[in-house]
């Protein structure tokens, strides 16, 4: 085990779980239905934000007349049939990940912007629920991602320092987010690499979940 590194803080969609490409199908779907022409980059935009973040940046983009709750509503509702018909998706290594973890005394927890009831169904309909010591979801904080206060409190329920955490994060906002609480960033991209801007933010950028183990094995001091 690395002695720098004593817990591990998990974002969920995106991350441990292959849904964020359904979030960006469907926030597209629910906004053309409205009659917004958003595109994969407003989506992109908008990954981890918080309602109170998300609703001006869209309402910048495509006028105050778009019905963040409307749409929003209706994005939930497709995604819902989508994985009521066909399941949830984990991303390769995440149970290898997990396993690796709880044999050598990591603590977890998981700092998603998804709400607490739709996190435990999730992460109970896929069997990793039980491996987490500690969740902090969306509605559980005031300001969310990409202000630190979900990985600091996070960090804080593990009874650990944000500097002995790494954060696992597909998203710029979970990252900028994290090194703001100060964790180790990690990033493991799903639907973006990270560009310049992002880059001093990272303790790393991995292919996959498979490649925390060889990193926790290393050396952080």
């Amino acid at each position: 085990m690395n002695t720098q590194i004593k817990g591990v803080i998990f974002d969920m969609d995106g991350l441990m779980l292959d849904t964020e490409k359904l979030l960006a199908k469907y926030w597209m779907q629910a906004s053309h239905e409205a009659g917004f022409p958003m595109k994969l980059e407003h989506v992109l935009s908008i990954r981890s934000l918080s309602a109170v973040y998300a609703k001006p940046k869209l309402q910048g983009i495509f006028g105050t007349e778009f019905d963040y709750e409307k749409i929003r509503a209706r994005r939930r509702e497709l995604t819902a049939k989508h994985l009521e018909t066909y399941g949830i998706e984990k991303k390769a290594g995440l149970d290898e990940l997990l396993q690796y973890l709880h044999e050598n005394h990591y603590k977890t927890a998981v700092a998603t912007a998804t709400d607490r009831q739709r996190t435990n169904l999730y992460l109970k309909q896929t069997g990793v629920y039980d491996f987490f010591d500690a969740f902090v979801c969306g509605d559980m904080v005031k300001t969310g991602k990409p202000e630190p206060e979900i990985y600091l409190k996070s960090s804080e329920a593990l009874g650990l320092a944000p500097e002995v955490c790494i954060a696992l994060e597909d998203s710029p906002n979970g990252i900028i987010s994290a090194y703001r609480a100060g964790c180790r960033a990690v990033m493991i991209p799903d639907l973006s690499q990270p560009d310049d801007a992002l880059k001093p933010y990272l303790t790393a950028c991995l292919p996959s979940l498979f490649d925390v183990i060889t990193l926790l094995k290393g050396d952080f001091s």
